[in-house]
């Protein structure tokens, strides 16, 4: 039996058959991954509810798909749906990876840094300032009792992601819950150092370093130095008290300073009046701090005054500091002349 041959090579066989799938292939590619009529980046908005039409003609109106069937097609695909959010369409972007993010929800994200120290209502002032957030910072009718009623030292300082478009108020409580789990963690240990008694007087005490010293590695130290005056019965005479109390819980002179008149303020914030801790915490507090008043240095100190340079210098006795103090002064009027 004669075997029959194919009238072609493989060679050929490639150019004819081969070739056109793969430039079709490339072509595909192009048109849905690589080729884009996005010329600047922008947000856009899905409700929930939008309809992957309503969706299709609104993005070929701002001239963000050049074809309404292609990014239905792409949506079928990617499951048939939309998801409702504020997405972040960046310029060059493909119908593809735009069809992707809407049926997969990849929002746009913002991040939100809520430093050290601040107090509630400097956080909420910072919240307000944040435009790819939402809403309010003070909770209306329906909202949770924990949010409603927010405290100096219950909401942890952090870098928060989110999307973009978060209420303000969930911000805040996803910064309260992340404080939440610290306190829990801690609590279990029920190990305070003398003369402390609970969570509250820690995260108290903790609040007062916090705004004595931004140098993480004094914290230790200045720590010590307030136990040891509680230990023995001394007012802490902490200014960031005084200045808590002067500013109705801001903790912020905003550029005045504090002056000996302040110190006879009558409130149970003032430590110069009052023996033993504030009732509560007067800023929010990060790790360091805590950590410092639970592990606090072994020293005797019971004085400190800055330095000049940043950080403090330490006394046991009255005496070096004075002298201390007087070597502040010095140093102060120098840096006013220049």
């Amino acid at each position: 039996m004669r075997i029959c041959k194919l009238p072609w090579s493989r060679k050929v066989f490639v150019r004819m058959v081969l070739a056109p799938v793969v430039a079709l292939g490339c072509l595909l590619f192009y048109v849905f991954c690589i080729s884009s009529v996005v010329e600047k980046s922008v947000v856009f908005t899905v409700a929930r509810g939008d309809s992957v039409s309503g969706v299709a003609n609104r993005l070929m109106k701002k001239g963000l798909i050049d074809s309404v069937q292609t990014f239905k097609m792409l949506i079928r695909a990617n499951g048939g749906t939309v998801q409702a959010g504020h997405y972040e369409i960046n310029r060059g972007a493909s119908v593809w990876r735009v069809a992707d993010m809407l049926a997969n929800g990849k929002v746009a994200q913002t991040t939100i840094l809520i430093p050290e120290g601040l107090t509630i209502r400097q956080i909420k002032n910072k919240l307000l300032q944040e435009k790819g957030l939402t809403g309010a910072v003070d909770c209306v009718t329906g909202d949770s009792r924990e949010i409603c009623n927010l405290q100096d030292g219950q909401i942890f300082p952090d870098t928060y992601t989110v999307a973009r478009g978060t209420p303000r108020l969930a911000v805040l409580d996803l910064a309260r819950k992340k404080m939440k789990s610290v306190e829990e963690k801690w609590t279990k240990t029920n190990m305070w150092p003398k003369p402390l008694k609970n969570w509250n007087e820690v995260i108290t005490l903790a609040s007062i370093v916090q705004k004595e010293t931004p140098l993480i590695r004094e914290m230790p130290v200045v720590a010590s130095v307030y136990l040891n005056r509680l230990n023995k019965g001394m007012r802490l005479q902490a200014d960031p008290t005084v200045v808590y109390a002067l500013t109705n819980k801001l903790g912020d002179m905003q550029g005045a300073p504090l002056l000996r008149s302040h110190l006879q303020i009558d409130s149970p914030y003032n430590t110069y009046k009052n023996k033993g801790l504030p009732p509560a915490p007067i800023a929010n507090v990060g790790l360091a701090a805590i950590g410092a008043v639970l592990n606090p240095a072994e020293t005797k100190y019971l004085f400190f005054v800055a330095d000049g340079r940043g950080g403090h210098r330490f006394a046991n006795d009255y005496e070096t500091h004075k002298k201390n103090h007087n070597d502040w002064r010095k140093i102060k009027k120098i840096k006013n002349k220049n």
